[in-house]
């Protein structure tokens, strides 16, 4: 059968999948998983893509070496963050992690300068917005003002003089820049792209006025393409490497991981614009699938973002802190040499009795050096019982996400025509069945679990879909795991 291979970087680990289609079922199966981490080095923390592309091809080889006829590879990651490439394509240097510390406090730097640079005619206009050029921005752009965006990552290289931006070529997100050295095309996909707060949100294209604001090289920013456009031909000497002796398509997928997995979502019976997604892995992406962006004041306010999604269509969504702070706490324990077995956890937090609940999107769990000092020093600030046992940290931070999720409905709920009726989770944090229950209880609706593994999923759909092996995705009707 035809196989269409799904390359799935995520912030702790990467695999290759693979994805066949028979008879409306779509068989799925794990090729090869490789860690992945962050490394630090002077004053930045890094991503090792020099690694990580090396295990892309080991994934890559394997799928060959199955016997696999392969007819495409798809390539979606986490959001924000890019590297730049010279005009002979070579790579300037390891992309900086959005973790790192280097754009903290620049965006209140970047709309300050803004306001004080602005013309007669523009502070005119900013004194209509309650916002400023807050406001302003965000009726363009449409994204979440977040430090970690690539806007204030440039505006961060630009402020220290960083050599890179004097000689680079192109800017390409993580799915454009495994892509280009895969085939020697560069470009930017959609999806990934409207990640960068540098997008109008309208156009779908980018904000080339934002961007001379920004003071960075508007060449930085090519063509971007589609879900579903062909970025181009494996390079014959990659294809040497991994074993391939067919030409084969590297395809542009929704290359930001909720946008594969969002289009993964399978039809129920209730209407698309009142079913909510949430994606729930590291990061926690609520929202809905619209047409066109809402880029009102109270939907920036409310923290909203609106993101590309396939098929051209809007993510409206808000980026909430997930399982990373259960991620850390069971990193930190395991290091200590304390059981930290997932189900173990579960099992204790079930039972646990704790009503703290904390605000998982506070800075000070953005990437502390202790979390448990830090969820212990947040309850004791904000006088909450602090948890005494790993089970009780487990159910804090579970009921915590409960709540914030609660908060995100009733936002939606504001701002959308009609309510929220069902609420979908997918992706690996899906299989957490007591976070799934407390999020049922506090919200009074529906909540569907699965799929799974929608992030692949949704990959290789729109790659059989660029195919013509399936007109949509409505095709498939049924999932397998082998």
């Amino acid at each position: 059968m035809n196989t269409y291979l799904a390359v799935d970087f995520g912030g702790g680990s990467g695999r290759v999948m693979a994805g066949s289609i028979c008879q409306g079922t779509l068989k799925l199966e794990e090729v090869y998983r490789f860690p992945n981490r962050q490394v630090r080095m002077g004053n930045h923390v890094y991503w090792d893509f020099l690694a990580l592309f090396d295990e892309m091809k080991n994934g890559l080889r394997q799928a060959v070496r199955k016997g696999y006829h392969i007819r495409g590879i798809g390539i979606d990651t986490w959001g924000v963050d890019f590297a730049l490439i010279d005009r002979k394509g070579n790579l300037l240097g390891n992309p900086v992690c959005y973790r790192d510390l280097r754009t903290d406090g620049l965006p209140e730097e970047f709309f300050d300068t803004l306001e004080m640079n602005a013309s007669c005619m523009d502070a005119k206009v900013s004194n209509n917005h309650p916002g400023g050029s807050l406001s302003r921005h965000y009726s363009e752009a449409g994204i979440q003002v977040m430090s970690i965006n690539t806007l204030f990552q440039l505006y961060s290289m630009k402020k220290s003089g960083d050599v890179q931006l004097e000689v680079a070529d192109r800017l390409l997100f993580m799915p454009d820049l495994f892509s280009f050295f895969l085939t020697g095309v560069a470009n930017n996909e959609y999806c990934i792209a409207s990640t960068s707060e540098l997008l109008d949100a309208r156009s779908r294209s980018w904000n080339r006025a934002l961007i001379r604001r920004l003071g960075v090289p508007e060449h930085l920013f090519g063509d971007i393409v589609m879900p579903g456009t062909v970025r181009g031909r494996l390079k014959p000497e990659i294809a040497e490497e991994i074993g391939l002796t067919e030409e084969v398509d590297v395809i542009a997928v929704g290359s930001h991981d909720t946008a594969s997995a969002v289009f993964a979502i399978p039809e129920t019976h209730v209407d698309k614009s009142r079913c909510a997604f949430l994606s729930s892995g590291t990061w926690s992406l609520l929202g809905v699938e619209l047409d066109e962006p809402i880029l009102t004041e109270e939907a920036r306010i409310c923290g909203f973002t609106n993101e590309g999604g396939v098929g051209g269509k809007i993510r409206f969504l808000q980026n909430i802190t997930g399982l990373w702070i259960l991620q850390r706490l069971m990193a930190q324990w395991k290091e200590r040499g304390e059981e930290c077995g997932y189900d173990v956890l579960l099992s204790a937090a079930e039972s646990a009795d704790i009503s703290s609940v904390i605000d998982v999107d506070d800075k000070v769990f953005r990437n502390p050096v202790d979390m448990q000092a830090a969820i212990a020093g947040y309850c004791r600030e904000h006088q909450l019982p602090i948890p005494a046992t790993p089970g009780e940290y487990v159910r804090c931070v579970l009921q915590s996400l409960a709540q914030r999720y609660k908060q995100a409905i009733e936002q939606l709920n504001r701002l959308l025509p009609s309510p929220i009726e069902q609420l979908n989770i997918i992706g690996g944090g899906c299989r957490n069945a007591l976070l799934n229950r407390l999020t049922a209880d506090v919200l009074g609706i529906p909540v569907i679990a699965g799929p799974v593994e929608a992030t692949a999923i949704g990959n290789i759909l729109v790659q059989a879909i660029a195919k013509g092996e399936i007109g949509s995705r409505e095709e498939i009707k049924e999932y397998s795991n082998t």
